[in-house]
């Protein structure tokens, strides 16, 4: 127990293969220590056993990035978001379930691999809805060959995950569709990339800026504006122009301050006449 307290904690930046030999050496811990360990992180919150359980777990989280592979991500950050969820496991686990913390951590670990994997496989996300991703993880390596599905694979399939038929044609046709590159080649000058239509010049950074320093400037002046008016002529200017459902009538406030209709008008006249006045000045 002590040798895993006191070993330094791996680090991905450098090379892979050393973290792997590294984190291969940590001793496993019995089930009393994991229990004694877990237990001092729920009553004392002890930063030092939680180290010890994670540590002691980091080769399963190797261990399960090396199913991912086959997506192209790099082996480093599929283990770096399963250390992320080991953590999260670690601070979940209840020593009192009577359950070893790897088959606990085993979820947590799988589900941040996951996100990640589909956030970064593809800059179109490919798989949205929970039949998606169950398709996304599981088609490929249920797939017999690379050609197209028949009829009777796609049913088989479908009544394995328990998803609809036309799902798995559906993730079929996405695994099989092509990313286009977002510029052209340096060869290939004629060539109509998307980001050849597919720039906005208003949402250029320098304009956005400058958008959004003109609304803060004209937010702060019409404050200003109506904090220079009176009670009921304030009432009466963001009841009349400021509601964004419903705004009220002349009629409307003329019950409200038991006036005139007309006396409503000219209170709103004088208003706005000071409004853009000050407006103006800013």
């Amino acid at each position: 127990m002590n040798q895993v307290m006191t070993l330094p904690v791996p680090s991905l930046v450098g090379s892979l293969e050393t973290y792997i030999a590294t984190v291969n050496r940590f001793p496993l811990l019995s089930e009393e220590e994991e229990l004694r360990l877990a237990r001092k992180l729920r009553d004392e919150n002890d930063i030092d056993a939680a180290r010890a359980l994670v540590v002691s777990h980091l080769r399963v989280v190797v261990a399960i990035a090396r199913g991912y592979l086959g997506y192209g991500l790099p082996h480093a950050d599929l283990i770096q978001e399963g250390n992320i969820g080991l953590m999260k496991a670690v601070k979940r686990f209840d020593p009192e379930r009577n359950v070893r913390l790897v088959s606990f951590a085993i979820h947590w670990i799988k589900a941040e691999m996951h996100e990640f994997v589909l956030k970064n496989w593809r800059l179109v996300k490919i798989a949205t809805t929970k039949a998606q991703r169950k398709l996304f993880f599981n088609l490929r390596s249920m797939k017999k060959d690379l050609g197209p599905l028949s009829q009777d694979a796609v049913d088989d399939m479908a009544r394995q995950l328990r998803v609809k038929p036309e799902e798995v044609r559906e993730m079929e046709m996405r695994f099989a569709g092509q990313d286009v590159a977002l510029e052209a080649g340096d060869d290939d000058e004629d060539s109509f990339a998307p980001i050849a239509y597919l720039t906005d010049v208003d949402n250029e950074p320098s304009k956005v800026l400058e958008s959004a320093e003109n609304e803060r400037v004209g937010s702060e002046g019409l404050r200003a504006a109506l904090d220079s008016l009176d009670d009921r002529s304030r009432r009466i200017i963001e009841a009349r122009w400021l509601r964004e459902k419903d705004p009220a009538t002349l009629h409307d406030l003329a019950a409200e301050f038991k006036v005139s209709a007309e006396r409503i008008r000219q209170v709103e006249v004088k208003a706005m006449q000071k409004m853009k006045g000050l407006l103006a000045a800013t």
